[in-house]
């Protein structure tokens, strides 16, 4: 039997914020996967080690968890007024599967400095010191991102000083914006698709709860933590090794995204992990964060501990922390409620690596609520770059 020879792609590693990815550029792609179908699912899945029924990855460069088994395509805007379109790809883990529903809100962070590095910004806009305002188009989704990235020297800065949970070493600040950032595509029009601000959610074969269906970001459903039996403080033991519990959260997420008209059948959840999120929100209390940092009630507006891929997150995706700062800054949501209630621009919640502060510019108009913006900071860089190697006949 003969057997080909590997293919070399060029691509970077990179952090975004507490996730990791491959990025392409589109260009570099062998031809086949340079548009969407089976080839390209196939490359990302072996580029990454999946499907691998061990769940390590080993044979790849995902890190079995939901943050690092992640690919981003980059290639030339396809939309006047900015500089690159960004499609995202999430490989399952163990099964033969890339969700391309939604976006990652963290690797959305490394966008503007691969787009940099690679040329995609004219250098006539790149100052030899300062920021430069990056326009991202997130194919995903139809959506604006526009990326903040300091530059000194001409060049991304990419070491400084500024710290955020859930990454070990300090590095330089990024401020994303997220332009119009909710889905008003729903029944219930805006980025409620039920029209209601809390709903009653029935989850066959386990009960019915409060519940906020939101579309900014991401599709998320938040619940009461209490309505769970948790108290907001959950660290990912508590959660990914209770199988009953991970259970009982996909089934609220099925409800959910049937109930969000994001899938017509039950089944149909199976060939979109990625989303909806399922969150659960509590008031803010102490805990210990998965570092041993004590974090204080008095530090923070309320708790929250999000699912990726059907297991708890370490920290909080970038798209659920849109959903946050949007559900928070309404009043009568679940997520502001559990803050304290009434008009908020911004909250700091508690995640398990430790806290985040984000805002949302909210609005009421024509008797439905809509976001216009919403605001984080996140830092990111290249860990490594040159090529991947997939064997020949992966496609």
């Amino acid at each position: 039997m003969a057997f080909l020879p590997q293919l070399r792609i060029p691509a970077t590693y990179m952090r975004g914020g507490t996730s990791k990815g491959v990025f392409f550029r589109l260009q570099d792609l062998p031809e086949a996967a340079q548009v969407p179908g089976p080839a390209r699912d196939a490359l990302l899945m072996r580029v990454i080690g999946s499907p691998d029924p061990y769940g390590k990855q080993t044979d790849g460069m995902g890190g079995a968890t939901s943050s690092t088994s992640k690919c981003v395509i980059i290639a030339p805007a396809s939309v006047p007024d900015h500089d690159v379109d960004y499609l995202y790809g999430q490989v399952s883990i163990d099964s033969a599967f890339v969700d391309w529903s939604g976006n990652c809100g963290n690797l959305s962070t490394a966008v503007g400095p691969f787009a940099i590095a690679n040329g995609f910004v004219p250098a006539a806009r790149i100052p030899r010191d300062g920021t430069v305002a990056v326009r991202v188009w997130q194919a995903n989704i139809g959506k604006t991102i526009i990326v903040h990235v300091p530059v000194r020297d001409g060049q991304v800065q990419e070491t400084g000083d500024f710290e955020l949970d859930g990454v070990t070493f300090p590095a330089a600040e990024i401020v994303l914006e997220f332009i119009d950032p909710s889905d008003d595509e729903g029944e219930g029009g805006s980025m409620f698709p039920t029209g209601n601000l809390v709903d009653e959610l029935d989850v066959p074969g386990v009960g019915t709860f409060r519940a906020t269906l939101i579309t900014a970001g991401i599709p998320t459903v938040f619940v009461e933590a209490a309505a769970l039996g948790y108290d907001g403080t959950e660290l990912q033991p508590a959660i990914n090794e209770d199988k009953a519990a991970l259970v009982r959260l996909e089934a609220i997420r099925v409800a959910a995204a049937l109930r969000m008209g994001l899938i017509r059948t039950p089944e149909e959840a199976a060939t979109r992990q990625h989303t909806p999120k399922v969150a659960f929100v509590a008031p803010a209390r102490d805990y210990v964060a998965s570092s041993g940092k004590h974090i204080a009630a008095a530090d923070i507006d309320l708790n929250v501990r999000a699912l990726s891929m059907g297991k708890l997150h370490h920290a909080m995706m970038g798209t659920a922390s849109v959903a946050i700062a949007t559900a928070a800054a309404v009043p009568g949501t679940l997520v502001n409620l559990a803050a304290g209630g009434g008009q908020r621009e911004a909250v700091r919640f508690g995640h398990p690596s430790g806290t985040l502060r984000v805002g949302a510019a909210v609005a009421r108009v024509d008797g439905q609520w809509t976001v216009t913006k919403a605001v984080m900071s996140r830092s990111a860089r290249v860990l490594m770059e040159g090529a991947v190697r997939v064997p020949g006949d992966t496609f």
